[in-house]
């Protein structure tokens, strides 16, 4: 019997989030997604160190690979230390690799990472988001928007 999938994902502990990504981009799908790191990177992982700022996903050679996500070197990590900024594998099912790439490749989509995360289970995730960037119309809309909703916030509260 295949166990139902939630419907948002079960996030125990936030590692590093990209805010940004929301602001720059029009989400379109968000998939979970497993990285396949080293120990001293995990390790760096649950200490919360870690950023996603600058980095991106790319398919290739029917891969998923993040790109310049940064996880600093374990503090007491020795000689088996792990290099900061190599690329890591992302692990997805399949007919998802097959669905980015298509969209990737097809609509001109990007595979943006919006955050690292420890799941329930204690397995770091990505959740990755497949999204096309916005012009800077569309941004200024967006602060419009969120200003606007801020105000309302403040006008219901003064209102009671």
């Amino acid at each position: 019997m295949v166990r139902p999938t939630p419907a948002t994902f079960d996030k125990k502990k936030t590692v590093a989030e990209n805010r940004r990504a929301r602001f720059d981009y029009h989400i379109d799908d968000i998939f979970e997604a497993g990285i396949a790191l080293t120990g001293t990177e995990v390790k760096s992982l649950r200490f919360g160190e870690g950023s996603i700022a600058e980095s991106y996903a790319h398919v290739a050679d029917g891969e998923v690979w993040l790109v310049n996500a940064n996880v600093p070197e374990f503090s007491h990590g020795n000689r088996f230390n792990h290099e900061p900024k190599r690329p890591r594998k992302l692990l997805l099912h399949e007919r998802e690799i097959a669905r980015l790439t298509g969209a990737v490749e097809r609509k001109g989509m990007t595979l943006v990472p919006l955050s690292i995360y420890f799941n329930a289970r204690g397995r770091a995730k990505v959740e990755l988001a497949l999204a096309k960037g916005k012009n800077d119309a569309d941004k200024r809309a967006t602060t419009r928007e969120r200003d606007w909703k801020r105000e309302q916030a403040r006008i219901m509260r003064e209102h009671r």
